[in-house]
């Protein structure tokens, strides 16, 4: 598609255009190298990886998802957008540019609401680079998809806060470079308010009482060396300066910081669903079944127009949300945010079993990179909200806004 029409400055077309090139010069061509060092060995960070970082940094495309945050480039949602979705169509190409989750959402979180020493501490080498991060939210014992049914614990004791609960799919936490973890608890769990029940803390993955149990697999992916991981938290304590923000402040924290994460994973879902369109055209272009090209037959025809319109529709829905976030904020633009993160997956899903069932059985292998990448689509129908949590909020407003007109 065509995006000249788009809203942007003449520095963020550069920038796009420089993303471009370095994904097809850089990132697209050490697939391979990445991919193999892996299977060398899983949890140990990929040597190709530090490089490409240290190119991208080199050539000025670093952090380009903050907007106007300290160590940010300054863009908007729209103009970030186009980026994005560039870096979606690998899995590790986010990182490349210091612009993977969980890290996008944790640095926003330090740069919005930490304290000068949390963000001396632990936004810079974020900022830089340096360290990774995970985000301890979600937890096995309750459904998730409501924060308010967090049961772990964050009591103060003195001058520290002690810390006891068990976490799961905390992304990002089976990294060797992961070295904080966002962590959200209750502090006061009787407050009627039941918003104002939890808060969220820095805690050093080297905490005594920190213990990764087990990596989880999503349709047999380990995700490594990023991984899934599910933690016990066992009377971890930690400095109470280390409270983000103040107590009852997490639920504020959390909305705050899944706002952005979500638009993010939706514009790298557009460019994860494109590459698997292109990797379709070109699989039914060069095979021939019942004496001519598959491509030829109607039902692929079909099918790939299909995908194309699908693609497109949800492009503009992303760009209709991310306009709306740069106007109204993140809390104006709930339903808008909530639309795409119940598209974008759906949408990617479907373009990518295309995808799949064009290379016939070459797709349900590794061989092409379809499994993996539907295993990553189908995730984020559930990641950052379930589809049904978001349906019936949108449903509400929807509802709201005509109540009284009839």
């Amino acid at each position: 598609m065509d995006e000249g029409w788009l809203p942007r400055s003449q520095r963020a077309k550069d920038l796009h255009a420089a993303v471009a090139a370095f994904m097809e010069t850089e990132v697209l061509p050490a697939e391979g190298a990445f991919l193999a060092s892996l299977r060398e060995e899983r949890w140990r960070v990929p040597p190709v990886m530090e490089e490409l970082k240290r190119k991208a940094r080199l050539a000025g495309l670093w952090n380009l998802f903050l907007p106007e945050l300290e160590g940010g480039a300054g863009l908007t949602n729209v103009e970030y957008a186009p980026m994005a979705e560039l870096m979606g169509q690998l899995a590790f190409a986010p990182e490349v540019f210091n612009c993977g989750a969980p890290d996008t959402g944790n640095m926003e979180v330090l740069a919005r609401y930490g304290s000068p020493a949390q963000k001396e501490r632990w936004l810079a080498p974020l900022l830089a680079g340096e360290i990774r991060s995970g985000f301890a939210m979600t937890e096995p014992g309750v459904a998730s998809s409501d924060a308010t049914n967090i049961q772990a614990s964050i009591r103060r004791e003195g001058d520290q806060y002690v810390i006891d609960g068990r976490k799961w799919w905390t992304s990002g936490a089976g990294d060797p470079r992961c070295k904080v973890l966002i962590f959200m608890g209750k502090t006061d769990p009787n407050n009627p308010d039941r918003h104002r029940q939890q808060s969220m803390i820095l805690v050093p993955m080297d905490t005594p009482g920190v213990s990764v149990e087990r990596m989880l697999p999503v349709f047999g992916y380990d995700d490594a060396p990023h991984g899934h991981a599910e933690i016990t938290f066992t009377d971890v304590r930690v400095p109470a300066d280390h409270l983000i923000l103040g107590e009852g402040r997490g639920f504020e924290i959390a909305q705050g910081r899944l706002g952005p994460g979500r638009i993010h994973h939706c514009m790298r879902l557009i460019g994860l669903a494109e590459r698997a369109l292109a990797k379709a055209c070109a699989r039914l272009l060069s095979r021939v079944a019942f004496g001519k090209a598959i491509a030829e037959q109607s039902v692929w025809r079909e099918r790939v127009a299909d995908a194309r319109v699908a693609i497109d529709q949800t492009r503009l829905l992303v760009l209709h949300a991310a306009h709306a976030m740069d106007v109204g904020g993140n809390k104006g633009a709930r339903a808008e945010i909530a639309m795409i993160k119940i598209a974008a997956p759906k949408m990617a899903c479907e373009v990518i079993d295309m995808a799949m069932q064009a290379h016939g059985a070459a797709g349900l292998c590794d061989d092409h990179g379809l499994a993996y990448a539907y295993a990553n689509a189908r995730l984020l129908r559930v990641a950052d909200g379930p589809d049904e949590v978001h349906r019936d909020q949108l449903g509400r407003m929807e509802f709201a806004k005509h109540r009284g007109a009839r």
